[in-house]
Order: structure tokens, then sequence, then C-alpha cells
């Protein structure tokens, strides 16, 4: 399985329409629940380098639709984590005071500093996708904003911190499969809220919003990656996959040890 087979390249990249919801990459269920722990066991690994070298970071954002599974790869993958250098971060609707900023302000103090990871449930992606579908804000304040965040995302770049961006892609009737579920479980009613069946009412233009993101912000500094959804298991085995990748491309180093260590006996 080629990881890069999921990452967005060109216009042509960007289409949703080309990547499978259901899609397994090959694998049995078994063989990708398998192989997970010691995927875990790696990223933890690469995080203590991460740590210990202190001379960059690591910014995960998750986006997509309700039901897609963002809380679900927080808990199952990036729980893989140390919490000790790990920070979760989820973005709600802008409250008065972060709108009375421009809108990156309340996302720049959440980018993790040096040696650190963040994830992002939710981003300032959100201050592109909502005011464009729902017609919150004019079209000429919106468009500025595409330009923003790929130099934003610049800067994270030349300041040490690498920058991952997966959408998890669920399909319209797994989507309605999960959403019937939290209304059946009393115990999941906590998950509902109203305002998702209105969000599923605008899907192709929600597509169409994303599509536009992708192919305009997605770079090599800051790639975006489709995650195939519907299968729980596949969707938190290709995220682990991708973050090792790019932490072992990161070359990470520990520290050299101060001089005079050698032969130091503790009594």
């Amino acid at each position: 399985m080629d990881l890069d087979d999921y990452r967005v390249r060109g216009a042509g990249g960007a289409k949703l329409s080309g990547y499978e919801p259901d899609d397994n990459g090959g694998l049995e269920r078994s063989e990708a629940e398998a192989e997970l722990p010691g995927l875990l066991s790696r990223m933890q690994d690469l995080q203590e380098r991460l740590y210990a070298e202190r001379k960059r970071s690591l910014l995960l954002i998750l986006q997509g639709r309700d039901a897609s599974g963002k809380d679900g790869t927080i808990k199952h993958v990036a729980g893989g984590f140390n919490p000790l250098g790990t920070h979760v971060m989820a973005f709600k609707a802008p409250n008065e005071l972060e709108r009375s900023h421009d809108f990156l302000w309340r996302i720049h103090h959440h980018v993790p500093p040096a040696g650190q990871v963040a994830i992002f449930n939710r981003s300032h992606y959100e201050d592109i996708l909502v005011p464009t579908v729902e017609k919150l804000l004019p079209k000429h304040v919106v468009e500025p904003r595409y330009d923003h965040v790929r130099r934003f995302e610049e800067l994270l770049h030349d300041a040490g911190t690498c920058v991952l961006k997966f959408f998890l892609h669920i399909s319209r009737d797994e989507q309605r499969k999960r959403l019937q579920e939290r209304l059946d479980s009393p115990d999941k009613h906590w998950k509902f809220d109203p305002h998702d069946l209105k969000a599923r009412a605008a899907w192709d233009d929600f597509t169409s919003v994303y599509q536009q993101i992708f192919v305009r912000t997605s770079s090599d500094d800051a790639p975006w990656y489709i995650i195939p959804a519907d299968r729980k298991w596949f969707r938190n085995y290709l995220v682990a996959r991708i973050i090792v990748r790019t932490l072992e491309r990161m070359d990470l180093e520990y520290p050299k040890s101060p001089p005079g260590l050698a032969g130091t006996t503790i009594v």
C-alpha cells in the first residue's frame, strides 16, 4: 500500500469522488489491528526524540463531516502519544472575543512549541468552510483566507512545525447509520446535534468547498491526506502509518550528552 495514494496532489487529487470511503488498502482487519500496537509504540518512541530534541514540533489537523470519527481517531491513534508532550484542542464556533480578532488569532496560540505535539479537532479551515456554505460572510471576506491559511502554514513550517492535515472521508450512507445510532442509543444522545442534519442536507455544498480547500492549501510542507473513514480500523491504521512515516523522515535525534559523563558512577 502506497501512503501517497491518499495524499492530495494537484487539482485532480482534490476530488473526493476519486477516493473510496470504504477503501481498506488491500488489508484484512486482523492484519491492520495486529500491526497498530507496534505503530503506536513507534509513534511514542519518535515523540520522545521530538521532546528531547526540542527543535521542532508536530501539528496534526483533523477535519471531516459529522460522525466521520475525529474523536475516535484522537482516542485510538493520537492516544498513543505521551500526554506529557501532547496538546489536544477542539475548535467550536468562534466566541465574541475570538470574532473581535482576525480569524487566525484563536488558532495561533494553540500551535505546538518546540518538542511538542498538538492535535486540532477541527481548525482554522472551519473559518472558510462554514461561512462559505452557510453564507455567513461575504465572498470578499472569505476568499482571501485561503491565502492567509497557506502563508500561516508556511510560517509554521519555517519555524520548525511539521503540519499534517487529515480529512476523514465518510460516505453519506455510513454517516446516516452513525447519526441514527446516536439517536437510538440513550448513552450517545449527548453526541447528537440537530445542526448535524442541517449540515447533512448541504452535503454537496460542503463537498465543493472542501475540494477547493484541498487544491488551494495542500502543499509539500503542509499536505492534505484523504483518509477513508467508513472502516474505523483502517482509518486508525492509515493515520498512524502516515504519522510514523512523517516523524521518521524528520530524522529526530537525542541531544548530545554533556561532556564528562564517561565513567561516571552514581554513589
